[in-house]
């Protein structure tokens, strides 16, 4: 009887003992944009082209009213103030005294006492 045949076993390649030095690119002339930028990227730090019109935020009121469920309301601005409401007649007037605190915030009006710079 014979041995059934095997399809020959994978073997690993034997490898040289020097390296071989990968092909560099041939150097082409320096002309327009530098190689390896993507088209479109700047190269140099520029200022923001979109300049505000000097208006930031100073005040947020953040209302949560899911459908069928409590709602909650939070007040908050840069001078300090941090108010919170749960419940609609707690957030309607939330809403009302937030209103109000824009007349009335030392960071919207201007101060007695101050001068204009």
């Amino acid at each position: 009887m014979t041995a059934p045949s095997h399809p020959p076993l994978k073997s690993i390649t034997p490898t040289t003992a020097t390296p071989h030095v990968a092909p560099q690119p041939v150097d082409t002339p320096a002309v327009g944009e530098p190689k390896g930028v993507a088209e479109g990227v700047p190269i140099a730090v520029r200022p923001d082209p979109q300049q505000g019109d000097g208006r930031y935020p100073v005040a947020w009121l953040h209302i949560c009213a899911p459908r069928g469920a409590v709602p909650t309301a939070t007040s908050k601005c840069l001078c300090g103030r941090d108010r919170s409401a749960v419940g609609k007649a707690r957030v309607l007037a939330l809403i009302t005294d937030h209103e109000a605190h824009r007349d009335a915030c030392p960071l919207r009006t201007p101060q007695k006492g101050r001068t204009a710079a």
